[in-house]
């Protein structure tokens, strides 16, 4: 019989780490993640599923590098694995198909990719300097580098849209849009909020405003909208479309800094007539410091813009001062909140 001095049993190891050990593995776990989405490894499980060789063999892949990817994103619930080997999908990793509704695969490729990952390598620098990590390590700001470069433009909206498809709906159903009159959806990208607006009010009017590039593969060409909408391209630090009822500004004052928010709220207010509407859609964060989802979205900004999330204080400055009076701020159930204003 064995001693407990010659014992083959493995020793006893807790089966879940310290908090800060989770977070300085995180960057293991999301490089994972883009390992298999740059080789479309969830498409390959929409049948069921599938062992490591196997799946290797589809997709061109060394089998055993794989099985131990796959059974690290197994144990943060985004596979499966039973009790022959095969690995097959969860709820949590079905968004990671190219093929479904609802699908985060170009998102999951935007935020694992490498403008922000050099982008966090520099925060180090960022804290001490307050300089924008993206400037510093591509040499221009994000917005222009998606103008120089057509292939990151594509990536980056079609990660928007995935994103903002989650969400859309259930931000058209917190408002009570107006039954009749005009839309006006500044900085809309490819038009799926207004899609989900002018759906719920049959006599409601919209135009689509973003840049030309944009705008080009917008998502209204539907049998419902005919007739009720149009696209326009331009600049919104300029100039936006004139004669709304009511305007959209989903996600995009959080972009930018103080200044430059001034400026796009400016372009709406010399559009807007005294008495029209505008909808400020961003997260919201708490006055006192609270724990809030949007605190992640606000280091995003931190790395890749000169924008951050705000406060409602914060939001209430900027439109004040931009000629526009806050009404009020209704929660959703998404992260952002609907700010009303309106143009005084």
């Amino acid at each position: 019989m064995a001693t407990s001095s010659d014992s083959t049993t493995a020793p006893t190891v807790p089966l879940s780490r310290p908090l800060l050990n989770q977070l300085v593995y995180g960057h293991i776990y999301s490089a994972s993640v883009r390992a298999v989405a740059v080789h479309r490894v969830a498409d390959r499980l929409a049948g069921g599923s599938r062992t490591a060789e196997q799946l290797a063999e589809d997709c061109g892949l060394h089998a055993d590098a794989l099985r131990r990817v796959l059974r690290l994103l197994t144990m943060h619930g985004l596979f499966t694995q039973d009790e022959k080997g095969a690995f097959g999908l969860t709820e949590a990793g079905r968004p990671l198909r190219t093929d479904v509704a609802g699908s985060q695969h170009a998102a999951a490729l935007f935020l694992t990719g490498d403008m922000l990952r050099r982008s966090a390598d520099g925060i180090p620098d960022t804290v001490r300097t307050g300089a924008t990590p993206f400037e510093e390590t591509h040499g221009l700001p994000f917005f222009g580098h998606l103008a120089a470069s057509p292939e990151a433009r594509e990536l980056f909206d079609a990660a928007m849209a995935a994103q903002s498809g989650r969400v859309v709906d259930l931000i058209a159903g917190s408002y009570a849009f107006p039954a009749r009159g005009t839309v006006i959806d500044v900085g809309g990208g490819r038009g799926g909020l207004l899609r989900a607006v002018l759906g719920r009010q049959p006599a409601l009017t919209g135009v689509l405003f973003d840049r030309p590039e944009t705008v080009r593969d917008h998502v209204l060409d539907t049998g419902d909208l005919r007739g009720r909408w149009s696209v326009a391209g331009g600049d919104f630090f300029t100039e936006v479309p004139s004669g709304g009822d009511l305007y959209l500004l989903k996600n995009i004052l959080h972009d930018w800094d103080d200044a430059d928010c001034l400026r796009i709220l400016a372009a709406i207010r010399a559009a807007a007539v005294p008495g029209k509407r505008l909808l400020v859609v961003d997260a919201v964060l708490p006055d006192n410091g609270d724990s809030h989802p949007a605190v992640e979205l606000d280091m995003i900004m931190l790395m890749m813009v000169r924008g951050r999330e705000r406060t409602a204080a914060e939001f209430e400055g900027l439109l004040t001062r931009s000629g526009f009076r806050l009404h009020r701020i209704l929660r959703t159930p998404s992260l952002p909140s609907i700010i009303e204003a309106e143009a005084v």
